[in-house]
């Protein structure tokens, strides 16, 4: 099947960047309000000189499906800042196109975060994804900084206030938060956040897609009016699937079987994954996602097997 021209918009990676260094910086609403379709990708700090080497690789391929930004993770309680500014810094060098840190809550004051997210600023990041944190391994319940913050909200409303200039997006929960009691009280909270300032919502990842339906009508029914964009992963293999599921994504039993099914050939359950995907996101792009966020892993092979397979938009 041909790839999608509309949605990833294919150039000679020369070519993409003349293309990109002619945008204008911006912030993550304009991105969704100039564009009806954006992809993007999420990406780690290597932790080794090979590994970005690596990712300067991947992402250069990555890249020629013309994406309309890029974000970076740091680990758990902000253990790899440093690395993700690093690291943002060595994308710049490949692509004008505009940027955004996640940034958390977890053993940081807000000293702590005004000083990183100037840093970022300086370092030419226009946008934060900000979230509360997961609980470092270890602990049994988030433990508030002195001088920090206990909720997402609070973080994005400070964002709001001492940088208004940046782009702000926040994290969703299709099947719910793990420590909230139910999804409607989840959404509440996520209503919280999006009237502090967020512009955009990234999900958690999810394999079905009812469920992401589903969240995104009681998202609507509370008044949430920002973008919902579901956050994709191409899972290639069983025990991958079963990694990823530990962290908080239901399990697809249909799935699973299938890579049961294709025994230990590694080319076989690549294959099983990647057929799954596709039908998922162009299930997705069917029913007028605004964009597709996807976790690369670092690596290009899986996404960019999925997205040569994508419907047209139009």
């Amino acid at each position: 099947m041909p790839s999608c021209a509309r949605l990833v918009n294919r150039l000679p990676y020369a070519q993409l960047i003349r293309a990109t260094t002619l945008k204008e910086v911006m912030r993550f609403s304009k991105i969704y309000e100039q564009n009806p379709f954006v992809l993007s990708y999420e990406l780690f700090p290597p932790k080794t000189d090979n590994g970005l080497a690596d990712l300067q690789q991947h992402l250069t391929r990555l890249l020629t499906y013309n994406p309309h930004f890029i974000t970076c993770t740091y680990g758990a309680g902000g253990s790899t800042r440093d690395k993700t500014l690093a690291t943002l810094q060595v994308v710049r060098e490949l692509t004008a196109l505009p940027l955004a840190s996640h940034l958390t809550c977890v053993r940081a004051t807000a000293d702590d975060i005004r000083a990183y997210v100037q840093r970022a600023i300086d370092a030419g990041i226009e946008n934060i994804v900000a979230i509360r944190g997961d609980i470092p391994q270890g602990e049994t319940e988030f433990k508030v900084t002195d001088g920090g913050f206990a909720y997402g909200n609070e973080l994005v409303a400070f964002l709001h206030s001492e940088f208004p200039q940046l782009g702000v997006a926040v994290g969703g929960y299709p099947e719910k938060h793990p420590e909230a009691v139910s999804l409607d009280e989840d959404i509440q909270n996520l209503k919280r956040k999006v009237d502090a300032g967020a512009d955009v919502i990234i999900t958690q990842l999810f394999f079905d897609n009812a469920d992401f339906y589903r969240f995104r009508d009681k998202c609507a029914a509370v008044s949430i009016n920002v973008p919902i964009v579901p956050g994709m992963m191409t899972v290639t293999s069983g025990k991958q699937l079963t990694r990823v599921t530990s962290l908080g994504a239901s399990r697809p039993d249909g799935l699973a079987k299938l890579f049961d099914d294709a025994g230990e050939d590694a080319d076989t359950q690549f294959n099983v994954g990647l057929d799954f995907a596709i039908q998922q996101n162009n299930d997705l792009i069917e029913q007028g996602v605004a964009g597709l966020h996807f976790y690369v892993l670092n690596k290009s092979k899986a996404t960019m097997a999925v997205l040569d397979e994508l419907h047209p938009l139009h």
